[in-house]
């Protein structure tokens, strides 16, 4: 029985084994837990949350997923949290770089003591900067502080030169840190053993770096320490009264009640004069809110007010498959996809079939017993045996809550995605819509890429306009219909062979793919609704990111992802082929290989499927004995 076990784990079991191992090996700590999930990976107390591996995960992926644990495990054991909410900053610029500088410390001192846990978190560092962001900016604006430093400290304690994908950011930098701080860099590998001093250090950094407004918001605690032998001025001698709670400290306050109150008396102009402020009346008079103002409106809809703007849609555009191409274009793109997918046919047929089983026992598969009518109930014949004049019983089976679904597959067109993993991603879009459509779910199929590359008309204009600054999107969008929910597959079959097309795929924006797909899915009357994103990876636009920041596209992704996820029905899952998606989504899977795309996309949908739809109460218990699925 064992021999059988070991020969049906997957290749990844042994690798989580040694991992768990080693983590707790690193933290010195055998309570530490390690768990895998979609999440992106995070340390919660003794909790350690890795990335689920591929199945079969390729050397680059071991590597990437050994860094991040000897980084979690590593900041289990160096890293103090009592010591580290005393020294950083409480928000803002500052907070980011003092954690980027504190991360790359903790690493820097499993490096230095072991060059093999030095090469995992050097992979580790290749891929949160393999992504091709930071290649080409030229402008400080666009390049994220934090990163900079991170790297520089991992540069000074451990001699490590930048990986390749983040020299420009790191160059872009150098000369303005080095010529304010290079006398406390000179001081920071002495102690980088040691968080306390190495914190002192990073405040000094940041003090030179014109961020030490941003430090002192974060250091009332340590600030009062510092100054307990100092003459307090009127905040601190205030904070120290509450603090107290003597009958000084009390009386105090009384008389600034009062002050205050008489003060609001004179100045009554200050005081709301129209319903208008009705949603802040819970707020103390007198008192500003901590919590920023945010626009009562959605980044679906308009997403301008949260910083993302675009120079001008006039070029976009919105089609169906079948007006890019003719119809002798797409029938002999259909039959080289139809040839193609009789290598995969087996494997993709399989694994729909066991999405089709698991459908269908849903829809209907609950039991009521004890009838006076329906189907005889064979399994209680045996009371006529003991009991003659008992009455026959009988079943009926009855269908279950298996609501209206329609599925969106959202699949990234972008260059990157050229040659395999476009033809696997069309294979396994056209045998998933006939599996659900056999199932009775509805299946719309979307793609997402740009009209040209380098920005097409919309930089046109934009040059033509004397280049104002920080124009915001600036590509010409193609979103393609390939499939509408309501059209059967037998009508759509040729339009989804266009992805086989050469030119087509050029760059991605995904976050305006991204509210576009769901504001088609609102529009359906299906109950619950599904989107899949199958993606590569970051949104790429070169025309966009030359002129706004580094960052400028994946911003607005999280914006639109989080604004889905947390307030929406639309229940969004997303598989990314060959790069992490798991930082960006919170269901989301990995996958090393593209043929391994229509196992992910199956196993996903069956979790959807077996699981309480999004925003509905979970089924009573007792309602019915539930036959088993073949």
């Amino acid at each position: 029985m064992t021999q059988n076990s070991k020969r049906r784990e997957t290749p990844s079991e042994p690798l989580k084994r040694v991992l768990g191992l080693t983590v707790r090996a690193i933290a010195g700590d055998p309570e530490v837990e390690v768990t895998y999930g979609p999440t992106k990976p995070a340390l919660e107390g003794k909790h350690v949350r890795l990335v689920e591996p591929s199945r079969v995960p390729s050397r680059a992926e071991v590597a990437v997923l050994r860094g991040w644990a000897d980084s979690l495990a590593l900041t289990a054991a160096c890293h103090d949290d009592a010591v580290h909410r005393r020294l950083a900053p409480a928000a803002g610029a500052a907070r980011e770089v003092f954690e980027a500088m504190e991360r790359a410390r903790v690493e820097a001192v499993g490096a230095n003591r072991m060059s093999g846990m030095a090469d995992n978190l050097a992979a580790k560092c290749e891929d949160e900067f393999g992504q091709g962001r930071f290649e080409n900016i030229s402008d400080r604006n666009e390049a994220p502080l934090g990163s900079a430093l991170g790297l520089l400290v991992r540069e000074r304690l451990t001699g490590r030169a930048p990986p390749e994908g983040a020299r420009a950011l790191v160059d872009l930098w150098r000369p303005h840190i080095e010529e304010r701080a290079e006398g406390v860099f000179h001081r920071m590998k002495g102690v980088a053993e040691d968080q306390e001093s190495f914190g002192r250090l990073v405040r000094d950094i940041l003090k030179a770096l014109d961020l030490a407004e941003d430090l002192a918001e974060g250091q009332s605690e340590e600030t009062e320490e510092q100054t307990s032998e100092e003459q307090p001025d009127a905040g601190e001698a205030e904070a120290e009264s509450e603090d107290q709670g003597g009958e000084g400290a009390e009386e105090e306050r009384e008389q600034e009640r009062s002050e205050g109150e008489a003060g609001e008396s004179e100045q009554p102009m200050e005081q709301p004069q129209s319903d208008d402020f009705d949603a802040d009346a819970d707020e103390p008079d007198g008192l500003e809110t901590s919590e920023p103002w945010r626009p009562n409106v959605s980044v679906l809809d308009n997403p301008e007010p949260f910083g993302y703007k675009v120079y001008t849609r006039a070029y976009d555009e919105e089609v169906a498959a079948e007006e890019i191409s003719n119809p002798e274009e797409l029938e002999r793109l259909r039959t080289f996809l139809d040839k193609e997918l009789k290598s995969l046919a087996s494997i993709v047929a399989r694994l729909a079939n066991r999405l089709q089983r698991r459908l269908l026992a849903q829809q209907n598969r609950a039991w009521d017993f004890d009838l006076e009518e329906g189907a005889l109930d064979v399994a209680r014949l045996t009371r006529i045996v003991t009991d003659p004049m008992h009455p026959l019983s009988f079943k009926r089976e009855r269908d279950t809550d298996f609501r209206d679904t329609v599925v969106t597959l959202l699949l990234d067109n972008s260059g990157s995605m050229r040659g395999r993993p476009i033809m696997v991603a069309a294979c396994c879009a056209d045998i998933l819509a006939r599996t659900l459509e056999r199932c009775g779910v509805k299946v719309e199929i979307l793609g997402f890429t740009t009209r040209a590359w380098k920005g097409g008309q919309s930089r046109e204009d934009w040059l033509a306009a004397g280049k104002p600054s920080t124009p915001g999107r600036l590509n010409d969008l193609r979103h393609i219909i390939y499939k509408t929910a309501d059209a059967p597959w037998r009508r759509a079959k040729r339009s989804l062979a266009l992805m086989m097309r050469e030119g087509l795929l050029k760059e991605n924006i995904d976050g305006e793919a991204l509210a576009w797909a769901y504001q088609r899915l609102m529009a359906r009357s299906e109950q619950r609704r599904i989107l899949m994103m199958i993606s590569d990876g970051a949104p790429v636009d070169d025309s966009t990111l030359s002129v706004n920041s580094g960052s400028y596209l994946e911003q607005h992704l999280r914006k639109v992802i989080e604004e889905i996820e947390t307030r929406s029905p639309v229940e969004l899952i997303a598989i990314g082929i060959g790069h992490d998606v798991t930082r960006y989504y919170a269901r989301a899977v990995t996958i090393s290989d593209p043929s391994e795309l229509a196992g992910a996309m199956t196993d996903k949908l069956v979790e959807l499927f077996e699981e309480t739809p999004k925003g509905m109460p979970t089924r009573a218990p007792g309602r019915g004995r539930l036959r088993r699925a073949s």
